[in-house]
C-alpha cells in the first residue's frame, strides 16, 4: 500500500482502526518529500523532527484507546507566510531569511489542537506578491504534471506538494486567486472561504481586506475536513465572523435538485483557451444531469475586478510591507550610516522586484493627489462588485466559471510580461474583491494539463460549494488522477 497516494480521509480511517501508525504515514510523506522535492520545489523547510516526535505521541495516545480528533495524525504543509512555532516564516522573501516564528497562527493551533501534523513550510511567490511562485526567493517550484510548467501562485508549493503526493492536505492563502489557481493549473481542490470565515491571525498581511487561509486537498471530502477543522471566530482577528461554522462532512451529497447554478457570461469572453472553454462546457453539462438548474447570468462589472483589486492590494502591501525595515528583525544591510540608510538599503536588497513593484504602485495610490483618483474610486468600484455578487445570489445558489483562462503556462514565459501573468487571476480576482467563497475542483486536460472548474457561493455558503463541487466530482474522474513522477 502506498500511503502517500491515498486521501486524508482515507488514512485518518486507516489510522482510527489501527490498521497503520501515525509514525507510519508521517515517515511515508518525509520519504516521498525526500525522493522527489528536488523536482517540484515545493518544500521550503520539512520539519522532519518535529512531525515525527509528534507522530510518536499520537501513536501513544491510540495505544492507550484515547481518541484522536478531526485530523488524527494526518501529515499538513504550510505555506511559508503562515506562522508556525519554532519554524522559519520567510514568506519567500530574503528580508526574512533566518527569521523563526515565536509563535502559532490561530489555523495551526486549530491544525494541533485536531491532531494534524505538522511536516513542513512551503514555497511561495515572495510575500504572496505572484501567480507563478517564481517570484520565491529561494528556489523554483514546477508543476508536477509538467516540470517545464509553472505550479500557479502565489501558493504553488502547497498545491504542487499536494498534486504530488508530497502532503496529503495543506494551507495556502489567497488574496486575488492565490489558492484557486493553483489548484487549478496542478489538478486538486482548493478553497478560498468567504472573507471572515477563518483567522487571519498570525498570517502575514499583504492585502489585509483581501486576504483568507485556504484549504487544498487530493478531493472534495480531503477539502472539506481540512476547512472544517481551520474555520470560526478568534478573538485575535477582529474581521472574524461570528457566524456558526456548518458540518461540511454533512453538504458532500450528490444529489443537486432543487440548486439554481448561474453561468456568468463575462466569464467566457475573449482570452478563454478553447480546451479549458471545452472542459468547464463538459462540467456545466455534469451539474445539469445531476439535478441542477443551469441558467446565464451576468456580473457586468467583473471586468472592473482586476483593476480595482491592483490599486486596493498594492496599497494594502505598502502599508502592511512597512514593518519589515531592517532594524527589528529580519535582514538588515551591513554597515549603515545612519537609520535612514538602514531602511533603505535593507529593503532594497531584501525585496525582490515584484514586491517592490507592488509596494511602490500602492505608495504612489496611496499618496497626496492620487488617493482620491485612485483608491477611494477603487473602493467604489469594489462596493458595486460586491452589488453584483448579492444581485446574482438572489436568484443562484452558486456561480460556475473556469478557475483560469489557460492551463499551466511554461517556466519564464511571463516573467517579463506582467500585464499576461496579471491576467491569470482574471476570473479569481473578483471573488476576493467582494469577499465570497469559490471553490476549484478539477474537471478535465487541455494538452495534457489540468484544467480546474471554479464554484463560486454566496456569504458564508462554503457547505453549497462543497455540495455542487462533490456532486461534480463524484460524476467523473478527474480527482483520481496522479501526476506520474
Amino acid at each position: 500500500m502506498e500511503l502517500n497516494k491515498l486521501t486524508a480521509h482515507q488514512l485518518k480511517d486507516l489510522i482510527a482502526k489501527k490498521e497503520v501508525k501515525v509514525e507510519e504515514v508521517t515517515k511515508a510523506y518525509i520519504d516521498r518529500v525526500k525522493s522527489i522535492d528536488d523536482k517540484t520545489g515545493a518544500f521550503l523547510y520539512l520539519a522532519e523532527e518535529e512531525a515525527i516526535n509528534h507522530s510518536k505521541l499520537l501513536d501513544e495516545k491510540i495505544s492507550k484507546n484515547e481518541n484522536l480528533n478531526a485530523l488524527s495524525g494526518i501529515p499538513v504543509g504550510i505555506k511559508d507566510n503562515i506562522s508556525v512555532t519554532g519554524m522559519q516564516n520567510t514568506c519567500a522573501s530574503k528580508i526574512l531569511l533566518g527569521y523563526k516564528s515565536p509563535y502559532d497562527a490561530h489555523v495551526i493551533e486549530k491544525i494541533k489542537k485536531a491532531d494534524g501534523i505538522i511536516i513542513g513550510k512551503l514555497n511561495m511567490d515572495e510575500f504572496a506578491m505572484g501567480s507563478s511562485t517564481e517570484n520565491s526567493a529561494f528556489k523554483l517550484a514546477r508543476n508536477p504534471w509538467n516540470l517545464e510548467t509553472v505550479p500557479g501562485g502565489s501558493s504553488g508549493g502547497s498545491a504542487a506538494a499536494v498534486a504530488a503526493c508530497e502532503a496529503p492536505l495543506s494551507l495556502g492563502t489567497d488574496t486575488g486567486g492565490s489558492v484557486r489557481q493553483p489548484a487549478s493549473l496542478c489538478g486538486v481542490v482548493g478553497l478560498k472561504p468567504t472573507y471572515g470565515r477563518v483567522s487571519r491571525s498570525g498570517v502575514v498581511a499583504f492585502g489585509s481586506t483581501l486576504d483568507q487561509v485556504g484549504t487544498f486537498g487530493k478531493d472534495v471530502e480531503d477539502c472539506a475536513l481540512l476547512t472544517q477543522c481551520i474555520a470560526g471566530m478568534d478573538s485575535k482577528d477582529f474581521t472574524t465572523a461570528d457566524i456558526p461554522v456548518d458540518n461540511y462532512k454533512d453538504s458532500l451529497q450528490k444529489d443537486l435538485k432543487g440548486k439554481k447554478i448561474g453561468i456568468p457570461k463575462e466569464f467566457f469572453k475573449e482570452g478563454l483557451d478553447d480546451g479549458v472553454r471545452k472542459a468547464v462546457e463538459e462540467a456545466i453539462k455534469v451539474l445539469e444531469e445531476n439535478g441542477a438548474e443551469v441558467k446565464p447570468c451576468s456580473l457586468p462589472l467583473a471586468e472592473y475586478g482586476l483593476s480595482a483589486y491592483y490599486v486596493i492590494a498594492c496599497a494594502e502591501a505598502s502599508s502592511n510591507l512597512a514593518r519589515f525595515d531592517g532594524i527589528r528583525y529580519g535582514h538588515r544591510t551591513k554597515d549603515p550610516k545612519d537609520s535612514i540608510d538602514i531602511y533603505f538599503k535593507s529593503r532594497s536588497e531584501g525585496f525582490g522586484d515584484e514586491v517592490k513593484r507592488r509596494i511602490m504602485l500602492g505608495t504612489y495610490v496611496l499618496s497626496a493627489g492620487y488617493y482620491d483618483a485612485y483608491y477611494k474610486k477603487a473602493l467604489k468600484v469594489r462596493n458595486l462588485i460586491k452589488q453584483d455578487f448579492q444581485r446574482v445570489f438572489k436568484e443562484f445558489d452558486a456561480i460556475v466559471s473556469p478557475t483560469s483562462p489557460t492551463t499551466a503556462f511554461k517556466i519564464g514565459e511571463r516573467k517579463e510580461d506582467i500585464l499576461a501573468m496579471y491576467l491569470s487571476d482574471i476570473y479569481t480576482v473578483p471573488v476576493n474583491v467582494a469577499g465570497v467563497p469559490a471553490i476549484s475542483v478539477p474537471c478535465g486536460f487541455s494538452n495534457g494539463l489540468p484544467v480546474g472548474l471554479q464554484i463560486i457561493g454566496d456569504y458564508f455558503k462554503e457547505d453549497t460549494l462543497f455540495n455542487v463541487a462533490y456532486s461534480y466530482e463524484q460524476s467523473t474522474k478527474w480527482h483520481n488522477m496522479l501526476a506520474d513522477l
